[in-house]
């Protein structure tokens, strides 16, 4: 199964962090059948995202250990160019993104929390391209239960 994460399911599995988005980027890491695939943007996203003061507050972490958790991301991920075409998350175009890359990647699914990610048109359009929108619960649970 090939997964795209947005920069928030990835921050939250970052550094001391012991929730459900640490234990699935570790059961897929450890996966020889899933393969998580990103894009630069998600990368930076990450990078932005664990920099932000209140998140870095609470999992502690110094700028070169976000340095390196991003690298390994980048390392252990398959990295696809998206190409944007046209606006899909109406609420949030800055996530446009992160969609484009589930279909450069032809993920099977796109994991995220973010609400502008399960409003009725982006999950018409993702479903279009076969991916289904999950959070890190539901896509950790399916994929303990070997779906």
């Amino acid at each position: 199964m090939t997964i795209t994460a947005d920069a928030g399911i990835l921050a939250r599995s970052a550094g001391r962090s012991n929730g459900p988005a640490k234990r699935l980027i570790e059961v897929v890491a450890a996966s020889p059948v899933h393969r998580l695939a990103l894009s630069e943007f998600i990368l930076a996203e990450v990078g932005k995202t664990l920099a932000y003061s209140r998140l870095s507050e609470v999992l502690q972490m110094s700028s070169s250990e976000i340095h390196a958790f991003v690298s390994l991301l980048r390392r252990s991920a398959v990295l696809v160019e998206p190409s944007v075409g046209l606006p899909v998350v109406l609420n949030d175009p800055k996530d446009d993104p992160v969609i484009y890359t589930a279909v450069a990647a032809e993920a099977d699914v796109l994991c995220a929390r973010d609400r502008h990610f399960h409003v009725p048109n982006v999950l018409r359009f993702c479903r279009r391209y076969g991916i289904e929108v999950l959070d890190e619960i539901e896509l950790l649970a399916k994929l303990e239960r070997g779906a």
